[in-house]
């Protein structure tokens, strides 16, 4: 078990969520926030996969991710997983390519997506025993 490695990945999850504490409220921007929400899960996954010695693929596919950690870490919401994934990429290009099948994310799926992230992020710290504050140093 390695907690250094680890640590580094909560750390990049938790600068998104410093993002989308600051942007999970913006409606003109609520495909970002999908963006940001994407970013923090896959990381916080990835630090379960580090922490435990496995290889940490170079793939941006939480649904993927999901699958590799289920022995350490179960996630619900696969529903939230799947519109993460499939908003990755089209959240940083105009128009709606891609996106949810009604365009654009509402606030109230920007809302569900901050909170989906940040739930995941504390349940990766709590799971690896990695405090906040450790990683803030």
């Amino acid at each position: 078990m390695s907690k250094a490695p680890a640590e580094e990945w909560l750390k990049a999850s938790y600068s998104d969520i410093l993002v989308l504490k600051k942007i999970f409220s913006e409606e003109l921007i609520t495909h970002m926030t999908a963006f940001h929400s994407q970013q923090s899960v896959e990381k916080s996954l990835k630090a379960i996969l580090e922490y435990h010695g496995k290889s940490v693929p170079k793939k941006h596919d939480v649904l993927m991710l999901k699958d590799l950690v289920q022995t350490y870490l179960v996630i619900d919401n696969e529903d939230i997983l799947d519109d993460l994934n499939d908003l990755y990429i089209e959240s940083r290009y105009p128009g709606s390519f891609g996106l949810l099948p009604n365009g654009k994310p509402t606030l109230k799926d920007a809302r569900e997506f901050y909170d989906f992230a940040q739930e995941v992020f504390e349940k990766v710290c709590n799971l690896l025993n990695i405090r906040l504050s450790d990683l803030l140093k």
